[in-house]
């Protein structure tokens, strides 16, 4: 599993250019108003959205699963404990279908639990 870190920047050129040689890496996707960065050492998947009207810096957190097994292991224990918020399979977010549980923290912060099942270069609905 991989740790999800999406942030609300001002000016994606600049954070790109920051985050590229703060972790030695380039971005593994980018879009108009998005990047991500797949990063391996720290087990990162890091997450620009471009939003300089945006009242927080973090936009959510999140862990990416690597297969199924994972991702249902999640469902299930987030759902035994009664904090599993919403699914959603199948959906398009970021640049890629996937599926996922979100639940919130106590002063609202959004958690996601998520699998990639398929990129989608030229769709973006439904993005956090």
């Amino acid at each position: 599993m991989r740790l999800q870190l999406a942030l609300n920047v001002k000016n994606l050129d600049t954070a790109i250019d920051y985050y590229t040689r703060l972790f030695g890496a380039r971005p593994h996707k980018r879009r108009p108003g998005y990047a991500n960065f797949v990063i391996d050492d720290p087990a990162l998947k890091l997450v620009l959205f471009e939003n300089e009207r945006a009242s927080e810096r973090i936009n959510h957190l999140g862990v990416e699963a690597q297969s199924q097994e994972q991702l249902d292991a999640a469902i299930s224990r987030l759902s035994a404990a009664g904090i599993a918020d919403r699914l959603e399979q199948d959906e398009t977010c970021c640049y890629a279908k996937q599926d996922k549980v979100w639940s919130s923290e106590p002063d609202g912060l959004a958690w996601e639990w998520y699998r990639v099942t398929d990129d989608a270069p030229d769709k973006s609905s439904g993005c956090c």
